[in-house]
Formats: C-alpha cells, sequence, structure tokens
C-alpha cells in the first residue's frame, strides 16, 4: 500500500511540473521545457568548452624559478630554472582549467579534440626532457650512476597518455611531477653532491637532437596537409647501406583531412613547450652558450617558435593549396617549425665546435 503511495505521490509532482500528458496543451508544455532545458545545458557546455580552450598564458621560467625557490627556501643553482620549467609544464597538463583531457570520456570533452592534441605536444617535450635530464644531463658520464627520482620520472612521463581508469594517467603524471620536485630539492642542497646538473655543450647538444627530430617530423607533416610527391632519400649518402623491405622511388605524402587540425595544434602544443624549455636552457646553459657565441642562435630559434603561437582569427584550420585564393594555416605553421629546426642544425654545430 504504501509503495502504491508513493508511485502515485510521484506522479502527482511530475504532472505539478509538466502538467498531464493526456491532452495537446500538456504535451506542448513538456516539450517546451525540453527544449529549454536542453538549450540551457547547450549553452552551459559551449561556456565550459570555450573556457576550457584557451590558450595557455606564457610565463617567465626564470622569474618563475626565483619565486618558486623564495618560497621552498631553496637556491638557485645550475639547473634549478630547467628542472622548474619541467615541472611547471607538467602541472600545466593536470591542472589547467578542466584538467587533463586526453583521457576524459565524457561531454563536453570528448568533443574537444583540438586541446587533448596541444596536450600531447607539450607532452611529448617533457618525455624527451625528462629523458635528456636522465640519460645524459645529470650524469657525469656514460658509466654513471643515473638519479634515483629520475629513474622515476621518466618512466611515469611515458605512461599511457589516455589511460581513464586503473590508474587515471593524472595519477601517474603526478608521481611524476613528485619525482622531480625530490631531484629539485637535492638539487638546490649544496651541502649534498647526490643530484647534479651538467651544463655542458653535448648535453644541450644531445637534447636538441631530439628536438631537431621532433620538429622534423612534425613540419613534414604539417607540409603534407596538401600532399606531396617526394622523392624517397632513406639511403642518400650510404651507397652500401641496406633498409628492411624496399621502397619506391617516389613517395606521396598526404596527411588525412581529418587529421589536420590534429597536427596543427600537436604542433602548436611542441612550439609551446619548447619555447619555455629553451628560455630555461639560455639562462642555465649561458656560459656555455656565450662561449660558444651561440646565444643570438638560441634566441632566434625562441623568436620563429613565438611567431607560431599568434592568435588564429579563423574559427577552423583551413587548408587551402599552396598558391590558392584560401589560406592554409599548416603550411604557415610548418614554414616556422621548417626555420626553427634549421637554426637548431646550426646551432648544435655551433656546440660541437671547440
Amino acid at each position: 500500500m504504501a509503495f502504491k503511495q508513493f508511485i502515485q505521490l510521484g506522479r502527482d509532482i511530475g504532472y505539478s511540473i509538466i502538467g498531464n500528458f493526456d491532452d495537446a496543451s500538456s504535451r506542448k508544455k513538456t516539450l517546451k521545457f525540453s527544449l529549454l532545458l536542453l538549450m540551457i545545458i547547450t549553452v552551459i557546455l559551449l561556456v565550459i568548452m570555450l573556457w576550457w580552450d584557451r590558450s595557455p598564458s606564457d610565463f617567465d621560467p626564470v622569474q618563475h624559478a626565483k619565486q618558486s625557490a623564495a618560497e621552498k627556501h631553496q637556491k638557485m643553482v645550475t639547473g634549478y630554472v630547467s628542472t622548474s620549467t619541467l615541472i611547471s609544464l607538467g602541472n600545466y597538463l593536470v591542472n589547467k582549467p578542466g584538467g587533463y583531457l586526453s583521457n576524459d570520456v565524457m561531454p563536453p570533452s570528448i568533443w574537444m579534440d583540438n586541446v587533448p592534441n596541444f596536450e600531447f605536444g607539450v607532452l611529448v617535450q617533457i618525455r624527451d626532457y625528462a629523458r635528456a635530464l636522465r640519460n645524459d644531463i645529470s650524469r657525469s658520464q656514460s658509466q654513471s650512476l643515473e638519479d634515483p627520482d629520475l629513474a622515476i620520472a621518466e618512466p611515469q612521463f611515458n605512461f599511457n597518455s589516455e589511460s581513464w581508469m586503473f590508474p587515471p594517467t593524472e595519477n601517474e603524471y603526478k608521481k611524476a611531477i613528485k619525482a622531480l620536485e625530490s631531484y629539485q630539492t637535492r638539487l638546490s642542497n649544496t651541502e649534498r653532491d647526490d643530484a647534479q646538473f651538467y651544463a655542458r655543450a653535448d648535453n644541450l647538444a644531445a637534447w636538441l637532437a631530439i628536438v631537431e627530430k621532433r620538429l622534423g617530423s612534425l613540419s613534414q607533416r604539417l607540409s603534407a596537409s596538401v600532399g606531396q610527391i617526394r622523392v624517397n632519400t632513406n639511403l642518400a649518402g650510404e651507397p652500401e647501406a641496406t633498409q628492411s623491405t624496399s621502397t619506391p622511388d617516389l613517395l606521396i605524402a598526404k596527411t588525412p583531412w581529418t587529421q589536420i587540425d590534429d597536427v596543427f595544434y600537436e604542433t602548436r602544443g611542441t612550439a609551446w613547450a619548447l619555447i619555455h624549455l629553451l628560455k630555461a636552457a639560455e639562462y642555465d646553459f649561458s656560459d656555455i652558450l656565450a662561449k660558444k657565441n651561440a646565444l643570438v642562435s638560441l634566441r632566434q630559434i625562441i623568436r620563429e617558435l613565438e611567431a607560431s603561437q599568434e592568435a588564429i582569427w579563423s574559427p577552423m584550420i583551413l587548408n587551402g593549396s599552396g598558391f590558392g585564393l584560401m589560406a592554409n594555416h599548416s603550411l604557415v605553421m610548418a614554414s616556422y617549425i621548417s626555420r626553427a629546426n634549421a637554426a637548431i642544425i646550426d646551432l648544435r654545430s655551433l656546440l660541437s665546435q671547440g
């Protein structure tokens, strides 16, 4: 009896809100109410998407590191700025508005493919620098012991970027950030020598070699937005070189139209992260760069990458032909990335000179 009364009470409440379904006027009220509710939800989701889709603000790596050192009562030793910048990039991924979106499976983030691609570009640079820091920059020679905190941070950042649960990606990246903070604490302690950052020319060149390959790949993918026929240069310069399977002399490269904006925003994220890491390197490797007369070259790389961060006034990434009436944002981005990559090649050449 009590159950029937409960059901009837529920019906009475429902009728009081949207009326009786039996007559036409009640059905119209129900339809209006449903449409109004749908509009409100849509507007709320659009506002959230616009808020989460904002481009990240730039920060000064040196000033940010000085502020962090003052708050933590730590000393600004060699490598502190670069480590602090790497930590800041990691914190950006997990703590920005909306949090880390690449592994989200619910609206509205599941509809926002540009932000996850930007995140992935940032993440790749974090992974590459963490690997260089673990394998080269923190070690005096190939036979020296690796830093225990960096041995934790580097593989944690390489955890699956799209894991939703068991465990969620954010938790693994937070463990990596915590390990980097532990390394930074030991690095800044001048009474201990178990954490080091060796600002040598060969260490900087080793990291730049990774950056060079990343930018080269992105440049090729961006340029392929309009489709290209390329000459196969896989074995150029090595007359006795071989490869596992044969490939044609002419290769057709074209990025699928569904991936054009993905590549574009991945490149934007890559460039944004590199700008800050290179500014940090300018500070930590300042003596080496000045000795090699390479400061101007590094600053030119930063300038080219900063140009890739200009505001996009088009509501979508356009893919016009190279010399057509419509713009091609991918080719413009490829121009900046290619020039930055060429400058990195020159910088590495300067670093290798005595």
